[in-house]
């Protein structure tokens, strides 16, 4: 699927639509967007790499508190930076767009959520879920009793097996039961 970042064929154009949830006009304002995030001797290359900085700078991104994990999550870069070659942005696109299903999207929003890669959302997770979501200033962070009795009340209603995390199939049950979820799940350039 490697492809010129300077150029986008007809040939792989046909191929990402197929690929994706992306429509032809999509991907080529995604390419587009993409490009403009690389320094000029980067859009020659094949599987040029934009780096996380550039990547959370983009307004659809920039106010978004979990825009590097985003970035970390849809990577295929080996040094795990957070540096998105343009298939790794169409496969971000894709998931955040509103023809992504509800179990694409659940998926890829669990493994944001999961910040150590474990496969499960623990007490841990659900702390810097909570952080993110509230600002960590003094003003809106949440005491430690707070908190404490915040991720309980989580882990009573999603944790259907009892054992103190969140697996991806609890989480995409409770992600049915949340008919907001996919609307709200988007990034739209």
């Amino acid at each position: 699927m490697g492809t010129t970042a300077s150029q986008l064929s007809k040939e792989s154009l046909s191929e990402y639509q197929e690929l994706t949830f992306l429509t032809k006009q999509e991907i080529l304002l995604a390419h587009k967007r993409f490009t403009e995030l690389l320094e000029k001797h980067e859009k020659q290359q094949i599987d040029a790499r934009a780096p996380m900085g550039r990547i959370t700078t983009l307004p659809e991104l920039k106010s978004n508190p979990f825009k590097e994990r985003i970035c970390q999550v849809f990577s295929t870069s080996e040094q795990k930076d957070g540096s998105l070659t343009f298939e790794d942005f169409l496969d971000l696109l894709s998931a955040f767009s509103d023809s992504a299903t509800l179990e694409i999207k659940s998926h890829y929003a669990f493994r944001i959520f999961d910040f150590d890669d474990d496969g499960t959302l623990d007490c841990a997770d659900l702390e810097k879920l909570v952080n993110c979501l509230t600002g960590e200033t003094n003003d809106a962070k949440l005491s430690s009793t707070e908190m404490k009795q915040l991720i309980s009340n989580i882990l009573e209603e999603s944790d259907i097996d009892k054992d103190g995390t969140v697996n991806l199939s609890e989480f995409q049950h409770v992600i049915s039961r949340s008919p907001d979820f996919v609307s709200s799940f988007k990034i739209v350039l």
